[in-house]
């Protein structure tokens, strides 16, 4: 059987190309991936629709490829905790994806449904529907902050001696090395109190 006379397109390929020129870069464009695959511009057009859509499709292939554990039958703090810490690792597998997919409305069912799991959480804690929704926006910036900071170098600060004393002592008290993750933790620790208190007044 004689070899087509060019590349086979596929979607996957397709949205692999593009993940992996963000990794690379930040960014993408349709003559870039057309370039890397060998094959013309508008060929890709048979498998996409525009650019948003390729967006939309590489943020499913980051939830789908760093699945999420299951946590029906886990305390909703335990649970919560969980969620987000899978949400930061999947993130943080692509950091430079993030200011590309917070631009643009999240359309992909599995991602969707993925909210509406923090959503049910946030219900058994106890919070009322009006506090869900900015409960999730501030879900939202701790996981995506969280994943952008593991790309971070070690030392973020660097005060002069002798100056700034309060920055100093608070880093002296503290490892260069660990700083991302206790962070996290601690920003979890801050969530969770807060989602506590909340619910105790409610």
């Amino acid at each position: 059987m004689p070899r087509p006379a060019s590349p086979l397109l596929s979607v996957d390929a397709i949205v692999d190309t593009a993940m992996a020129l963000v990794d690379e870069s930040g960014d993408f464009s349709f003559p870039k991936v057309a370039g890397r695959l060998g094959v013309s511009q508008s060929a890709l057009y048979n498998h996409i629709d525009n650019r948003e859509h390729i967006v939309e499709l590489m943020r499913g292939r980051l939830f789908r490829k760093h699945p999420f554990p299951i946590v029906k039958d886990l305390d909703w703090d335990i649970a919560l905790t969980a969620l987000i810490t899978a949400y930061r690792d999947g993130f943080a597998a692509h950091p430079r994806l993030v200011p590309m997919l917070v631009t643009q409305t999240i359309q992909d069912l599995d991602v969707i449904g993925l909210y509406e799991e923090v959503a049910l959480i946030l219900e058994r804690a106890g919070l009322t529907p009006a506090q869900i929704a900015p409960a999730i926006a501030t879900i939202d910036y701790l996981a995506l902050g969280a994943a952008l900071d593991l790309a971070a170098p070690d030392v973020v600060w660097s005060p002069p001696e002798g100056d700034f004393p309060a920055l100093n002592r608070a880093l002296s008290s503290s490892s260069a090395e660990e700083r991302a993750g206790t962070a996290f933790r601690f920003s979890l620790d801050i969530l969770i109190s807060g989602i506590r208190a909340m619910t105790a007044k409610n």
